[in-house]
C-alpha cells in the first residue's frame, strides 16, 4: 500500500504525459477521481492525503484512471457537468457543455423579458443546457427545445426534471421540421454543429468521444448554420432575434448570411478568449 498523496503524484504525472494536460489540470483530475473512488469530497482528501490507499478503493480508482488515461472526458466518466451554475447530466449521446456557450445564454437572457411571457425556441438542444437554463431564469417564458436525437432528448427531459424547469417542452425534430407551420417565436437560439467534417481536431482529445453529428456540419462546417438562417424568418414573431453560436472564424459568414436572409442589426460578440463566438440578427 502507498499513501494517497504518493499515488496521486504518480498518476498526475501519468495524466500529464498521456494526455498533455497542464500539471494543475492533471492534479485536479486525479483528485476528482480519487475522491469519487473513496466516496469523499476534495476537502476530506486534502486533509487526509497522508493516509494509506487501501486495496478496497484501489480497484474503483484504477478503473476510473484507466478510462481517463484512454482519453475519456471527465464529464462522461462522472456523467455530469456544471453549466451556468447548474449541474447537468451528460452522456456520450450529447456534447459536453462548454463555457463559451454561456455567452449565448447571456445574450439570450438580455432579450427575453423577465416580467412578461415570451416564446423561445432552442434548436439542437442536446442535453438541454440552453433551454433549461433559460427556463429556470425566465420562468414566465415558454421554451420549446428541438433535437433530432431521441437519446439526447431523453437526457434533456431528465435535466429539466432534476432542475425543476417546468416551462420547457421537448420535441424530436430535424431542426424546424416538426414544428407547426403557424408557430412563431420571439427568440430563437442555437448552438449547432459548426466544425468541418474533415477537421483533424475531431480525432483528438475530448472530441473523439463526443457525438459526431453534434460537432461536424458538412465540408465547410456551415451546413447547419445555413439551414437555420435560411429557414428562421418564417418562424420569427413580428419582432424577434435569432442568436447563433459558431466557430471562431465564422462570424463574418454568419453576419453576411443573416443580412442576405432578411435579418438586420447583425452583430457578432466575442467570447472571453476574444474569439468571435455568437452572432445575432433581428427582424421587425
Amino acid at each position: 500500500m502507498s499513501a494517497i498523496r504518493d499515488r496521486l503524484a504518480a498518476d498526475q504525472a501519468q495524466l500529464t504525459q498521456a494526455l498533455g494536460l497542464a500539471p494543475d489540470d492533471a492534479r485536479l483530475e486525479t483528485r476528482l477521481l480519487m475522491a469519487a473512488a473513496l466516496g469523499v469530497n476534495r476537502a476530506w482528501l486534502l486533509a487526509h492525503d497522508d493516509e494509506m490507499f487501501t486495496s478496497a478503493a484501489a480497484a474503483c480508482y484504477t478503473d476510473l484512471l484507466k478510462r481517463r488515461l484512454a482519453g475519456e472526458p471527465i464529464a462522461y466518466i462522472f456523467g455530469e457537468k456544471e453549466f451556468y451554475g447548474l449541474m447537468f447530466k451528460v452522456s456520450p449521446a450529447v456534447l459536453i457543455p462548454r463555457p463559451e456557450t454561456e455567452l449565448l445564454v447571456e445574450l439570450a437572457l438580455a432579450r427575453i423579458p423577465a416580467d412578461r411571457p415570451c416564446r423561445v425556441l432552442d434548436l439542437g438542444t442536446g442535453s438541454g443546457i440552453i433551454a433549461v437554463t433559460l427556463a429556470r431564469l425566465r420562468p414566465l417564458a415558454e421554451l420549446v427545445a428541438l433535437d433530432v436525437s431521441a437519446a439526447a432528448l431523453a437526457l434533456a427531459h431528465q435535466n429539466a426534471r432534476n432542475l425543476e424547469a417546468s416551462n420547457v417542452q421537448f420535441i424530436k425534430s430535424d431542426w424546424f421540421s416538426a414544428l407547426d407551420s403557424v408557430e412563431k417565436f420571439d427568440v430563437i437560439v442555437s448552438n449547432p454543429p459548426y466544425i468541418s467534417a474533415d477537421d483533424p481536431h475531431l480525432a483528438r482529445g475530448d472530441l473523439r468521444f463526443e457525438p459526431p453529428h453534434a460537432l461536424a456540419s458538412g465540408a465547410s462546417g456551415r451546413d447547419a448554420l445555413a439551414r437555420i438562417i435560411t429557414q428562421a424568418i418564417p418562424r420569427m414573431a413580428n419582432t424577434g432575434t435569432l442568436l447563433l453560436e459558431h466557430g471562431y472564424d465564422q462570424g463574418e459568414y454568419a453576419r453576411d448570411a443573416l443580412w442576405q436572409a432578411g435579418f438586420h442589426e447583425c452583430v457578432t460578440y466575442p467570447d472571453l478568449a476574444g474569439m468571435e463566438r455568437v452572432t445575432l440578427g433581428t427582424v421587425g
